[in-house]
């Protein structure tokens, strides 16, 4: 369908060709050992090729025009891509599935969720097709060699079949991962007013967010508020800290103690890759002695005691306990 981004197909090389049982497992390794019928087409391989080696047991038909190569165990995310090889080029795994997918929630149903941007669809059996005549490229993108629909377009999505406290523990979630990004959510429900889900997102937002968008300074003043009321020790505000080689912008640092603690307002574009990031540095200054907490902006002004109780004990911990020079 027009706008959505649709699922390249291998190039081959005919002149300079592997074996073709090579070709189809090197396509199948990148999406969990499946490959389509429309893939083995491109590799060269006509109807009596397939079926020949389909009586084999070389291919093992999953769906019809799809295939896992070699066996019949699939792992889920070889399920998942074969629910959406099934339905072609423009299909995405979505709402439960690819909320599962992002580790949003857990999704322990015998069927996938695959959205398609047209006005008529069938479901087969152990696959749910929801039909779309919004989805676009802006909400699709491939996680794990998976096509499947945006963080903000799932968590649309998932709204429409979930109840409403499941929807905010999912955006809870994303918010932990660091994969929030309130404007992409904001654009998806401008785009989409209508959706079934709609309401209900909001109204999770609403919720976990009653204020709307934050700038990290006002979330810098409430957090050192925080630590005054709490008679907490005053940390140094986005502080350098360096390191062998490398040096890291803290949100609150205590140098004697080295901790840090660093807040997450949700106003920025979070992506698993700044996630990961994160993660990387986090690992990096735990070598070196340091060690670091993270809070987000709900747990700031919703929970100070709590985050207030936590910040203490781990300052009277490391007040006494060595760290490295």
């Amino acid at each position: 369908m027009q706008g959505v981004q649709h699922i390249g197909q291998p190039e081959v090389d005919f002149r300079d060709q592997p074996p073709r049982d090579v070709a189809i497992a090197r396509v199948a390794e990148a999406q969990h050992t499946v490959i389509s019928l429309t893939q083995l087409n491109a590799l060269g391989l006509g109807k009596a090729a397939v079926s020949k080696r389909a009586a084999a047991g070389r291919l093992r038909r999953i769906y019809q025009g799809v295939y896992a190569v070699g066996h019949a165990r699939l792992t889920l995310r070889g399920h998942w891509i074969a629910a959406v090889l099934a339905y072609g080029q423009a299909a995405r795994l979505s709402h439960r599935s690819a909320a599962a997918l992002w580790n949003l929630r857990a999704d322990n149903r015998p069927k996938t969720d695959v959205s398609l941007p047209s006005r008529s669809a069938r479901s087969r059996p152990g696959i749910d097709v929801h039909r779309s005549t919004t989805l676009t490229a802006r909400d699709c993108t491939t996680v794990d060699g998976i096509p499947c629909t945006t963080v903000a377009r799932t968590l649309l999505d998932l709204a429409e079949v979930v109840p409403r406290r499941q929807v905010e523990r999912a955006v809870e979630q994303a918010e932990f991962l660091r994969l929030f990004d309130l404007r992409a959510i904001e654009d998806v429900l401008t785009r989409n007013p209508g959706a079934r889900g709609a309401g209900r997102l909001r109204r999770a937002l609403t919720r976990l967010h009653p204020q709307g968008p934050r700038t990290r300074l006002e979330l810098e003043r409430r957090f050192l508020r925080l630590c005054r009321l709490a008679r907490l020790s005053i940390p140094l505000v986005n502080e350098w800290v360096q390191l062998d080689g490398a040096g890291f912008l803290g949100d609150f640092v205590w140098r004697r103690e080295r901790l840090i603690v660093e807040t997450d307002g949700g106003e920025t574009h979070l992506t698993r890759h700044a996630f990961e990031g994160d993660r990387r540095r986090d690992q990096l200054l735990a070598v070196e002695g340091w060690q670091t907490l993270r809070f987000t902006w709900r747990q700031v002004t919703a929970e100070p005691e709590r985050v207030a109780t936590t910040i203490r004990a781990v300052l009277a911990q490391r007040s006494v306990t060595p760290t490295l020079p």
